[in-house]
């Protein structure tokens, strides 16, 4: 790959973290399809997407650390429910018709995004709720569900876990997306990659390194953003990528 691609790579790693690293999700949204334009197959181009959006969780979660911003218990919790649909998704991927499965993903994620626009109060100010033990079981097979969504498919099943912790947890936007970077970021998607690999897609490894530096750096800069903005800008942020993802895998372009 000449100077000129390696440079767009990065660039386009770089916007969607930020992008993804401010709302909670969907660095697949422009990360993916530029891997798939450059020339990787569909499952090369998954897995090695998989691989480099790990850097993702890294630079969220070094922001938040050094903020002391993450709440470590709900992180192990979210952490632990999605480890077996994560790894079942990445098998059952193998097996579905990637356009059917885009396009009922797309139809979800604008549902998302509608239902946030609606509830104009949603997530603008934490109300605990459901952190009981019979909550946290219920919990638990709503974030294996989403699991194998993201073990299976490329773009905006981080939205889902924000999404999930603010309607279901009562947490606010600041620390829903916290939670989903660190937990879905780094330890679902990483787990992902390699359950994808075992399966028997390759990573191509020549553009991982241009790919995590991208993915790095835009975690930690959408990190810093959220830290300073307020619930209302991100909650604007979050419906916006569900309308632009969800557009784009229901109309496959």
């Amino acid at each position: 790959m000449d100077m000129l691609n390696t440079f767009g790579l990065f660039l386009g790693s770089l916007f969607s973290n930020t992008l993804a690293s401010l709302s909670g999700g969907g660095s697949g949204l422009i990360q993916f399809p530029l891997l798939i334009f450059l020339g990787l197959p569909f499952s090369i181009a998954l897995a090695t997407h998989k691989v480099a959006s790990v850097a993702l969780g890294v630079g969220a979660a070094l922001k938040h650390i050094r903020a002391g911003s993450l709440n470590w218990r709900m992180t192990g919790y979210v952490i632990g429910s999605g480890m077996f649909g994560v790894v079942l998704g990445a098998n059952i991927i193998l097996f579905v018709p990637g356009r059917i499965a885009e396009a009922a993903l797309g139809v979800l994620i604008l549902g998302l995004g509608i239902y946030s626009r609606m509830k104009k109060e949603l997530g603008q100010q934490e109300q605990s709720r459901h952190r009981d033990i019979k909550g946290m079981l219920i919990g638990s097979l709503g974030l294996a569900t989403i699991g194998i969504l993201n073990g299976s498919l490329t773009a905006g099943t981080g939205l889902f876990v924000t999404m999930f912790l603010i309607r279901w947890f009562g947490f606010d936007y600041k620390q829903a997306v916290a939670l989903t970077l660190v937990s879905v970021g780094l330890f679902w998607n990483g787990l992902g990659a390699a359950a994808i690999y075992a399966a028997g897609a390759e990573i191509y490894w020549p553009w991982i390194p241009v790919l995590l530096a991208g993915s790095f750096i835009g975690g930690y800069l959408g990190a810093h953003l959220a830290s300073q903005k307020s619930n209302t800008l991100i909650k604007r942020c979050f419906e916006i990528l569900t309308f632009v993802i969800g557009f784009k895998l229901l109309g496959g372009f």
